[in-house]
């Protein structure tokens, strides 16, 4: 980091510390306000900060404001932060007088030997550990902004009081907060929740919370990702199976999935045996390669898997598509011997690279280390994360470590995708598994004429197909690249005139394989257009009277608008080549 650029956003430090800053300043607006406010926690987030309080009456977008307005105030003031220290006992006597019990049970649980610190700035003062900003004239007033208020329990535990936390973001440049301002509104516009209800892709109901329903068009979309992911992954040497939904609790057992995930598992109990819905596609992977002998020539076996799995997530964690309780994983599990590690882990990363620049979604690599909670032999983890790593320097990439953030079984790589917005989305991972060949017993003759255990990768490029679907619409805007989208032409006859020629259209598009709705409703073309627009169909075909006699088309397209009269023929290929090269149009 430049000397220059210490006391700026670029270094993630001053832009914590920063924010952390303004979550005082808030608390001390919020004190000054309404006294009676108890203060919980408040610290600086990924975007921004919060505070928790207990608050009497409910802090409404009026009285956020009057808090946004005395925040500003105190800025102006220029107070400098002062930090202290005190014992144990005079800290509680401290916030006791102040009335504050949700300090005094934070100090209570701090350990014996514990350095208890408090932070000043003019009047108010909040138990803290730091660090600050040397005064609160180094945050702009008209860069902060208050931007919601929702409900926290305390401490995270439902049994425990439900506190108000309001969130906030600042910038040290007004410009710098209006542009986030317009890209967290931008954000709702793609929200893949709303866009999902207005295209008729998917529905959520509240009598399966967590499953989702895929409608028609969502249907369409949905095939043509896994079409196009059995096209990719046949290319790369792939085969395909399929495993069960329900399998033995045994089984989960000898994989250690129920040490490690039994709380996220749903069961059930099958001629009085106990049973689970399968969270990972693994186990039922394992079996099938062990059902029958393999030869050292059979590796590297690809098996690829769309799998559906269900996860038990929290009412409160789920979120459209991208948190769910079913989903369908993109699997795959590749057996190799240990020799052919690094190059399968090179072939992955290749993969990887190609799908992702297809919907346009560039990436950065995250490499996670061995876990606390891990099985197997510590040499064996060395040498499968040294692998990792310069699996991915061979082939140019840079990566960042996430320490101790392995699966139980093995290191991973994770695969950060970035959107049209910035925003990254962990879709992608290539996880080395020492273990489970182990656990299942599995085998390979090698050339020696003896046996030997394989290792083994766990995969996912998309992750979950539903996720992924969510994260580009949000990515797209809903607006599809043409390859991809749900309705690829709308034909839009402007008289009942015309309405024989267009359906003879849309059956030349159809038997060539194209999507194609027509528009036959009694409707001035100007609003068929629209409604089309609103839509996102990639190609709006309008015919006339003109049209009909010359038998021609006249083409629009969502973001280009008008591209003039074509010839059917000429309109067709121009829609194989978007089609077949799937360019992002």
């Amino acid at each position: 980091m430049s000397e220059e650029n210490l006391y700026t956003f670029e270094n993630e430090e001053y832009r914590r510390t920063y924010w952390h800053t303004c979550s005082h300043v808030l608390a001390q607006a919020v004190k000054r306000l309404y006294p009676e406010v108890k203060l919980a926690i408040g610290p600086s987030i990924e975007e921004g900060f919060y505070y928790d309080m207990d608050s009497p009456f409910p802090f409404t977008p009026e009285i956020m404001e009057k808090i946004e307005g005395e925040m500003r105030k105190i800025c102006k003031e220029k107070l400098k932060l002062e930090r202290f220290e005190l014992p144990r006992a005079e800290a509680i006597q401290f916030m006791e007088e102040k009335g504050e019990p949700y300090k005094v049970e934070l100090i209570n649980d701090l350990p014996e030997d514990a350095t208890i610190s408090f932070y000043k700035q003019g009047e108010f003062t909040d138990l803290c550990a730091g660090p600050h900003l040397d005064s609160t004239g180094r945050i702009k007033g008209n860069g902060i902004k208050l931007t919601a208020c929702n409900a926290a329990y305390w401490r995270g535990d439902s049994n425990r009081e439900t506190l108000q936390r309001i969130y906030g973001i600042a910038f040290p440049k007004k410009e710098e907060l209006d542009a986030y301002l317009e890209r967290i509104e931008e954000a709702k516009r793609r929200d893949h929740r709303k866009l999902g209800k207005e295209l008729g892709l998917f529905m959520l109901c509240d009598e399966g919370p967590g499953f989702p329903f895929f409608l028609p068009k969502g249907m369409v979309l949905r095939n043509t990702l896994i079409d196009y992911w059995r096209q990719v992954h046949k290319r790369y040497g792939y085969v395909e199976i399929s495993t069960p939904i329900i399998l033995n609790q045994e089984l989960w057992h000898r994989s250690g999935h129920w040490d490690h995930y039994k709380d996220n598992m749903y069961t059930t109990v099958i001629d009085g045996e106990d049973y689970a819905v399968k969270p990972m596609n693994c186990p039922g992977g394992m079996l099938v390669y062990a059902s029958e002998p393999h030869s050292y020539r059979d590796l590297p076996l690809r098996v690829g898997e769309l799998g559906l799995v269900h996860r038990h997530e929290l009412s409160g964690a789920l979120h459209g598509l991208f948190r769910v309780r079913c989903f369908t994983q993109d699997d795959a599990h590749i057996f190799m011997t240990w020799g052919q590690m690094k190059d399968e882990i090179k072939n992955v990363m290749k993969l990887f690279d190609e799908v992702y620049s297809v919907f346009g979604l560039s990436y950065k690599i995250e490499l996670s280390t061995m876990p606390e909670d891990h099985i197997g032999d510590v040499k064996d983890w060395d040498f499968a994360t040294e692998t990792l790593k310069e699996a991915v320097m061979e082939v140019g990439k840079d990566f960042e470590v996430n320490e101790g953030d392995g699966a139980f079984y093995g290191p991973k790589l994770d695969f950060h995708l970035a959107d049209s917005l910035g925003r990254t989305w962990q879709c992608g991972t290539i996880q080395l598994d020492m273990q489970m060949p182990e656990r299942f017993e599995l085998e390979y003759v090698g050339e020696d004429g003896q046996k030997h255990r394989p290792v083994m990768i766990h995969r996912v490029v998309l992750g979950s197909i539903e996720r992924f679907i969510g994260v580009i619409t949000e990515h797209y805007a809903g607006a599809f690249p043409t390859w991809l989208s749900p309705v690829q032409v709308k034909l839009l006859p402007i008289t009942d005139r015309a309405a024989e020629y267009a359906d003879q259209v849309a059956a030349k598009l159809d038997a060539a394989g194209y999507r194609v709705e027509v528009d036959h409703r009694n409707e001035k073309i100007g609003k068929k257009i629209r409604e089309a627009q609103l839509e996102k169909v990639p190609y709006m075909l309008v015919i006339g009277d003109k049209e009909a006699e010359s038998g021609t088309v006249s083409v629009r397209h969502r973001a280009d608008g008008d591209l003039g009269v074509m010839e059917i023929d000429a309109f067709m290929a121009q829609l194989k080549e978007l089609v077949d090269t799937k360019a992002n149009k």
